[in-house]
């Protein structure tokens, strides 16, 4: 099947994170996220993709950091909550019923009850006509110590993180599991 090029998120299973934020006057805002990665192993830093027309991306502009909380799949009502365009002054903590965590190095809140937790500042943004890249450097990174072991990996048969595959008039939302097979990173390199 040929697909139209702008179909590229239908082939691509995708990740769905919270991306919570605050504005000057400290109202928090919380938005579900799946155009976001990490750069690159070993750095620190991340890039995430907005909308020109984002309360999310107003924020981060304007206090120059943003926390990227990870949900699990049992959050998906919650996310579906924080999906809805709310005006800025609405509190998405009150709408989803979530409870706000304090962060370590941030004043915005991160999202009590998540897998994981990166508190990111803003380090660039690219921008385009109707869209901007958001590089955030993450400064303290945190998961939650009922679904992690002591070298820091997530047990994601456990944890359910949450991710996505969208259709042509609907999103299906999806969770990683385990395939099967383990790769050392050596195995990639020709001996």
């Amino acid at each position: 099947m040929i697909l139209k090029p702008q179909k590229r998120e239908q082939i691509i299973p995708m990740p769905v994170v919270l991306i919570s934020t605050m504005d000057k006057n400290g109202i928090p805002n919380i938005a579900p996220w799946s155009n976001i990665t990490p750069i690159l192993r070993p750095f620190d830093e991340i890039v995430l993709a907005s909308w020109i027309k984002r309360d999310t991306l107003a924020n981060i502009r304007e206090m120059h950091e943003f926390i990227v909380n990870i949900p699990s799949s049992k959050m998906i009502e919650e996310v579906m909550v924080c999906s809805r365009n709310y005006p800025p002054d609405v509190d998405e903590f009150i709408e989803a019923g979530l409870t706000p965590r304090t962060s370590t190095k941030l004043k915005t809140p991160g999202i009590d009850g998540c897998l994981a937790w990166a508190e990111c500042l803003l380090t660039e943004e690219i921008m385009r006509e109707n869209y901007s890249l958001i590089i955030g450097k993450v400064v303290y990174l945190e998961g939650n110590d009922d679904f992690f072991n002591e070298a820091g990996e997530m047990d994601f048969e456990r944890a359910h993180p949450l991710s996505i595959m969208l259709g042509e008039k609907e999103m299906q939302f999806t969770r990683p599991v385990v395939s099967g097979r383990k790769a050392a990173y050596s195995e990639m390199f020709i001996k």
